[in-house]
């Protein structure tokens, strides 16, 4: 089907979001009243520049207050709305939304209001414009899909159809039975389908949608099921995303329309009316990169966890390291001169690295060029929204490429050879739990759909951290399985990103022995509150001398219904710290409980160091 999108969606001039939402692929816009008016462009002119970027505008909106007035405001509304048909026609389109009234003036009469859309309709059509009534969540009289469709069956004029939007619709729902009929109106009665998704928020109506809309899958609301049933009705007009969202009018409109047309694509892919590649989820973690200007620090973080220096790139300056099944690269090029140490790029073990090449690019997602030499593995890679480059990876299968070819082996360099008495078991780590990855603040959304979306990963409820300087929102996304985790998080307001600390989870068997062996081998933990193990002793009932050995190194402590969650932390370097995790009887969580005292901590330490 056609896709359009409202310009209201977009950041900037007119001339900018029509740009963007063409490079992104839309096929129409919605042109909102606001961004005409302050347009230096005429309407024809407005018009032309939409051709010539292959844009229909399917829609001129809004009207408003337009109906159920008394005798005089009608004839007064009238007026306004002939010059509203007029200049639908001078851009070319055929359509003009009409809100259901929010006057005081109002009349709670239904016959009045399908009577003056009717003579409305009438004025319309004599400039070839049709009207699509639709009802507003907080409209004075009419708030419901229901009630607009009865009055406009009830005018019973050929200009005259609805307008359903999932907003309106779903933020009233309160189960799919409010839904029921929508499937019956006639297709060729519902002149436009407005799409907006939305966190499930208990708050003022007008309020969750003037600054909380997000675009399809970004939200809580079933929007496929309401698809299936406008569908089902005949409906056959574009797909169109009218979005107000605070986050979105300060950000870049080229990225945004980019995200806004994966979702529509996502959004089509779930009731069958798009097939892109299926997804193919990763499987594991093949491999983390640090960037680093200087690699001793982190030298000598990864030689306490336990890990070796076991081979070099062959033409790069590339190291990688390894402890158990976890493998990390430190990369001392010049990507790493511009932030300090980060984390750069993550490795997907995946059941099909072409297949989850091709859907990503089918979802928008930029395919990265790799400049490699000769005999270098040609690997498949994608940039995620926050930069971070993803490489899709068969570590280990016969007949595709394995990275690890590029390494030469190496000898490490003194002092980080395999700590003495960490014998498998005994601390040793065993792979990456999960990884933190921060995003921009503009781009948490998007970087939640592209997860879920291009590489299958399925996303968990967001939640809000207290940090000691602010408020941060974090969720997580992950395979059924557990054998990828990765928790997204970002600031709650436009601040410098580079400034987020990144972080790389170690799963271990026995967080105790762990923490002790990297003490013990000259690392550091991150020092944590005694006040934070007082509080543990009240919530919680521990063996003999469990919880003194947690107020020694450090060790936080959290428990769900499936079972309990151990981990510390070291010192932050540059911006990536790492964490040593113990999960027992399958916990699902990620310590969110302790994300504040963390955050205190290392806000702390960073202050002691003057970092």
């Amino acid at each position: 089907m056609r896709t359009s999108i409202a310009t209201v969606s977009l950041s900037g001039s007119l001339t900018e979001k029509l740009t963007a939402a063409s490079r992104a692929g839309f096929d129409g816009v919605e042109i909102f009243e606001n961004d005409l008016l302050a347009s230096p462009l005429t309407p024809e002119e407005i018009r032309a520049r939409c051709a010539d970027l292959g844009l229909t505008i399917d829609l001129y909106q809004p009207m408003r207050d337009v109906e159920g007035l008394p005798a005089e405001e009608f004839a007064r509304a009238v007026r306004r709305a002939r010059h509203k048909f007029e200049l639908t026609r001078r851009l070319g389109a055929d359509t003009v939304l009409v809100c259901s009234s929010v006057s005081p003036l109002a009349v709670d009469d239904d016959d009045l209001v399908a009577g003056q859309l009717a003579r409305l309709a009438g004025a319309a059509r004599e400039h070839g414009v049709r009207l699509a009534y639709e009802a507003l969540a907080w409209g004075r009289h009419v708030s419901t899909w229901d009630h607009a469709w009865r009055v406009v069956r009830n005018a019973d004029h050929p200009a005259l159809g609805t307008c359903l939007d999932s907003f309106h619709i779903l933020s009233r729902a309160r189960g799919p039975e409010d839904l029921e009929g929508i499937e019956d109106i006639p297709g060729d009665k519902i002149f436009f389908l407005q799409l907006a998704d939305a966190p499930l928020l208990a708050m003022d109506v007008l309020q969750w949608s003037r600054h909380y809309r997000c675009f399809p899958g970004q939200g809580g609301f079933d929007l496929a099921g309401l698809l299936r049933r406008v569908l089902r009705a005949g409906y056959t007009g574009p797909l169109s995303l009218e979005v107000f969202n605070d986050v979105f009018r300060q950000s870049e409109a080229g990225p945004t329309a980019v995200d806004a047309r994966r979702s529509l694509l996502t959004l089509q892919e779930s009731v069958g009316l798009a097939a892109p590649p299926a997804p193919a989820p990763p499987t594991g973690v093949a491999f983390t990169e640090l960037v680093t200007t200087d690699a001793a620090p982190v030298a000598a973080v990864l030689g306490a966890l336990g890990f070796t220096r076991t081979a070099r790139h062959r033409g790069k300056p590339v190291d990688l390291w390894e402890c158990g099944e976890a493998r990390i690269l430190v990369n001392t090029g010049p990507a790493g001169r511009r932030e300090g140490t980060r984390l750069a790029a993550v490795g997907l073990e995946s059941p099909d690295p072409s297949g989850a090449a091709r859907r990503a690019e089918a979802l928008l997602a930029p395919v990265l060029p790799r400049r490699r030499a000769p005999g270098d593995a040609p690997l498949e890679a994608v940039a995620a929204p926050d930069g971070t480059e993803l490489f899709l990876c068969a570590t280990g299968r016969p007949g595709l490429p394995d990275w690890r070819a590029d390494f030469e082996a190496a000898q490490p360099p003194t002092g980080t050879e395999p700590r003495a008495g960490t014998e498998p078991g005994a601390g040793a780590v065993r792979r990456v739990d999960h990884l933190s990855l921060t995003q921009p603040w503009h781009q948490f959304d998007e970087a939640a759909l592209f997860h879920r979306a291009v590489l299958g990963l399925r996303p968990q409820e967001s939640v809000d951290v207290a940090d000691p300087y602010g408020l941060l929102r974090s969720r997580a996304v992950s395979t059924d399985d557990g054998a990828v985790r990765i928790v997204l998080t970002v600031g709650a307001a436009p601040v410098d990103d580079t400034a987020h600390t990144q972080h790389i989870a170690l799963a271990v068997d026995d967080v105790v022995a762990a923490a002790r062996a990297l003490r013990a081998a000259g690392g550091t933990l991150l020092p944590i509150p005694a006040n934070y193990h007082d509080d543990l002793a009240a919530r919680f009932e521990f063996a003999d001398g469990e919880l003194e050995a947690y107020r020694e190194l450090g060790i936080l402590y959290d428990r769900d219904a499936h079972g309990e969650f151990r981990h510390c932390y070291t010192r932050t370097v540059g911006r990536v710290f790492f964490e040593l995790v113990q999960r027992d009887g399958g916990h699902r969580g990620y310590g969110a409980a302790n994300a504040p005292v963390r955050l205190a901590a290392q806000h702390a330490a960073r202050g002691l160091t003057g970092g």
